[in-house]
């Protein structure tokens, strides 16, 4: 056992981060074409929630249990494994005449997505040099980044040729295979066998908690992950629908509307990790969550101009928090980097699943202004930061916990 962290491996981080890019955006095609679902299937907005739930479910049920198991089994092959699931549904999802097949096809992609992110943050923070909050910033980003491009190539590709030209991303998702199998070919060259250690001895000399006050943290972190989550569902699902009703949007302008708030999102996220390096994961919390609770106010009444202005805002702050959580939690629960990446990305997922179903269902039965007003109030729970213990100065036991080696 030895204190000395390794260097960060730049290379692997920009791979991952290129490989997150490419998951996502194919991720967010599915999303960015609902307007082309919605007219072609003739879908009630219940429908395109149940869509998006299928998706984000099937990633957020399995997501847990493959950081589990990849915790006790790591698979160098398993990166690219999983774009290769998301291929198959991306496939279906250009080609399917039925509603159901599209369902299925959500729900391939999901599945890959859930194979994905586990392992991928594992790698991300074995390739960190100790620079965790860097590295997740930068894992994290290129996934922004992906979820922003999708829209904006929804608009200038499957906007103008249609449904079908979802598989001309295919070629996309191959580039991303081979990116993956040459990360998983590190992987099994620079992982290390596992230093075991006793779960409660490294989270009390991390943070000195008893286990209530472990539990308790970890709550407060999944509350404040289902405040974010439901915010972004409101907004990647039907912020285009927003437009386009109230402002009298064409879908193309709605589209690069929603396109801006991603790349806002895509800009934040990367700054959130190395800020949390420097003054500490529980100030960036703070910061993101509720200090983003001004402009989410004042977005149902705003005007166009404003309501640009403030979805950037809102993109810019809220987007910070994600990887500030994840390092934090990960710093709480250390040796189980994967299950807790899954338990984290899959609770994510699945609430913003459940939530496009919940607020398609509340668009339908009253107005997308009132499920904005509603979801105005979530930054709130930001207070519970109040009860988070503070971020230790430094780790006091010198172990680095290192991934068993892939087979």
């Amino acid at each position: 056992m030895s204190s000395t962290q390794p260097r960060t491996a730049f290379s692997i981080l920009a791979a991952l981060a290129g490989g997150h890019l490419i998951n996502d955006l194919l991720q967010s095609l599915l999303p960015a074409i609902y307007p082309i679902l919605r007219e072609d299937f003739r879908l009630d907005f219940w429908q395109i929630g149940f869509i998006t739930f299928a998706n984000q479910m099937t990633a957020s049920i399995l997501q847990p249990f493959v950081g589990s198991y990849f915790d006790r089994r790591p698979q160098a092959a398993s990166l690219a494994v999983g774009m290769s699931i998301t291929l198959v549904g991306l496939l279906l999802l250009a080609w399917t005449p039925w509603y159901w097949s599209l369902v299925a096809a959500a729900a391939l992609v999901g599945v890959g997505s859930s194979v994905f992110h586990p392992e991928a943050s594992r790698i991300a923070r074995l390739a960190s040099g100790g620079r965790h909050g860097l590295a997740q910033s930068l894992f994290q980003t290129g996934g922004n980044g992906g979820s922003a491009l999708g829209p904006l190539l929804a608009t200038f590709v499957v906007l103008p040729y249609g449904r079908g030209s979802v598989a001309w991303f295919a070629a996309v998702a191959l580039a991303g295979i081979l990116l993956l199998w040459r990360v998983g070919r590190w992987y099994g060259r620079t992982a290390r066998p596992s230093v075991r250690t006793p779960a409660g001895q490294t989270v009390r000399s991390r943070f000195n908690l008893t286990r209530g006050r472990l539990y308790a943290a970890l709550a407060i972190l999944v509350t404040l992950v289902i405040s974010k989550a439901v915010y972004l569902a409101s907004m990647t699902n039907f912020y285009m629908f927003f437009l386009m009703d109230r402002f009298d949007l064409s879908v193309r302008s709605a589209q690069l509307h929603l396109f801006a708030f991603l790349a806002a999102v895509a800009v934040g996220t990367f700054a959130g990790g190395p800020v949390g390096d420097r003054v500490g994961r529980r100030v960036v919390i703070w910061i993101s969550i509720l200090g983003v609770l001004p402009f989410t106010l004042a977005l149902p009444f705003a005007n166009l101009f404003w309501t640009g202005i403030l979805t950037v805002l809102i993109g810019l702050i809220l987007s910070s928090a994600f990887s500030a959580i994840l390092v934090y939690a990960q710093e709480l629960v250390p040796g189980r980097v994967g299950l807790v990446a899954g338990v984290f990305f899959g609770f994510s997922f699945g609430i913003g699943g459940l939530a496009a179903a919940g607020l398609g269902w509340l668009a339908d039965v009253t107005s997308l202004q009132t499920v904005y007003r509603v979801c105005a109030v979530l930054p709130a729970l930001g207070l519970l930061t109040a009860w988070l213990p503070a971020d230790p100065p430094r780790p006091i036991v010198g172990i680095q916990v290192a991934e068993s080696r892939p087979r």
